[in-house]
């Protein structure tokens, strides 16, 4: 705790810092739990997409399991011959954070022989591209949260600081400094008691 000046402007410039920690503190606090609130819905939503997303893609082995040929929507590496391309975002705000707001994506699709595929190819595609979509959409909100969480950490520690040093330093402070120039009234009251009646014994004498 730094050394504080034991004096009336002293005081009242603790008493002002008081008063804007309390003016404060209740406004981090309401920041505080609103990021709780809205990390939580964050990854409830994530948790349900990602269901959708596993669903779909057991839907999706088992219907081309049923034709035999999932090779047919795979590259000679394994991969899929669709792939994501850019995915497209817009700009939000959540309490005072920005954050990526997924919008959609594009898709590249390998070039490939329609004469050598199957004629469920596109079907196959368009799944495979919703799965994808869901795919890229939780790691959008996945962004989200990871953003949201630093802002949480800071405004936690805000509070903290606030409710844990701050405002307690501060009340310690004003107390001393009461105490203090009390006992300096009291002192100053005292010798001007003593003064006077030496003032007084001098004039009777």
């Amino acid at each position: 705790m730094a050394k504080i000046k034991l004096t009336k402007n002293e005081l009242k410039k603790q008493k002002d810092a008081l008063k804007m920690y309390k003016r404060y503190l209740p406004t981090l606090q309401l920041k505080k739990q609103q990021l709780q609130t809205e990390i939580r819905a964050i990854e409830a939503r994530a948790r349900e997409l990602a269901a959708e997303r596993d669903r779909l893609m057991a839907e999706f082995r088992a219907w081309i399991a049923v034709f035999g040929e999932e090779e047919a929507v795979k590259r000679p590496d394994g991969g899929w011959i669709l792939s994501a391309g850019t995915i497209r975002t817009a700009a939000g705000n959540i309490a005072g954070v920005d954050i990526p707001i997924f919008k959609g994506a594009d898709f590249v699709i390998d070039e490939y022989d329609l004469f050598a595929k199957p004629l469920w190819i596109d079907r196959a595609l368009d799944r495979l591209r919703a799965m994808l979509t869901l795919d890229l959409e939780i790691k959008v909100l996945e962004e989200q949260i990871a953003r949201l969480e630093v802002e949480l950490r800071t405004t936690t520690q805000r509070v903290n600081l606030f409710e844990k040093v701050k405002i307690p330093e501060t009340s310690e402070n004003i107390k001393k400094i009461r105490i203090y120039l009390g006992d300096q009234q009291t002192a100053q009251v005292v010798r001007g008691k003593i003064a006077k009646r030496k003032v007084v014994e001098r004039v009777a004498s």
